[in-house]
């Protein structure tokens, strides 16, 4: 990752916005619905997902603090979300020493359907362009006081991970935030170890002693 993000001066490299689009967001629902998540319906199904351990904490460190203003019970989100943000933190620590927000996590439909009502420019709750919030996966970092350096640092982070398949991102502008669907190959379960083989040899000698 490191080889495809240039030294300095980041604020030269001129990358455009990762602007989003209508096929984005079916997109992010498609690849959300085909890693086995539903959309969350209310606090109680959430509430269900954090005891099962299916939504995890927002890693806060040093590196990653979250709106202080988001209900506690959603500051959650998909494990391998959890793990894409305490690499991402890590790294745009390591070069600035500052560090980014966490504006929005995991949303209920229930939620969504009334943020609509004062939020003309939120997603829908329903159909195939609804907010990927819903699923768990998705989370907003917050692009107001980070520097231009630091916006086109992120642009060259996640644009090779959106390129291989491993999130999406719209950049957005009204909420000054990058919007960021993570998927579950970004970091895939790990594998259980196969037991170690012995030769009939060592198997003899282990019955000997």
């Amino acid at each position: 990752m490191r080889a495809t993000i240039p030294s300095e001066p980041l604020i030269n490299m001129h990358l455009a916005p990762l602007a989003g689009s209508h096929e984005s967001l079916v997109r992010q629902n498609e690849r959300t619905e085909a890693d086995g998540l539903a959309r969350i319906e209310d606090d109680a199904q959430l509430n269900e997902l954090r005891r099962e351990r299916a939504l995890v904490p927002v890693p806060v460190s040093a590196s990653l603090r979250i709106n202080e203003g988001l209900p506690l019970n959603r500051r959650y989100c998909r494990p391998w979300t959890a793990k894409f943000l305490a690499d991402l933190a890590r790294a745009h620590y390591a070069r600035f020493r500052r560090s980014v927000q966490v504006n929005s996590a995991v949303r209920t439909v229930e939620y969504q359907r009334r943020l609509i009502e004062v939020n003309g420019n939120a997603a829908p709750a329903e159909g195939d362009i609804a907010s990927p919030h819903l699923s768990g996966a998705t989370i907003d970092i917050a692009k107001k006081g980070l520097s231009m350096s630091e916006i086109a640092w992120m642009r060259g982070y996640l644009l090779p991970l959106q390129m291989t398949g491993k999130l999406d991102v719209e950049e957005e502008f009204y909420q000054s935030c990058f919007h960021i669907t993570v998927y579950k190959s970004y970091a895939p379960p790990a594998q259980p170890k196969t037991p170690p083989r012995h030769s009939s040899a060592a198997l003899l000698a282990a019955r000997v002693r």
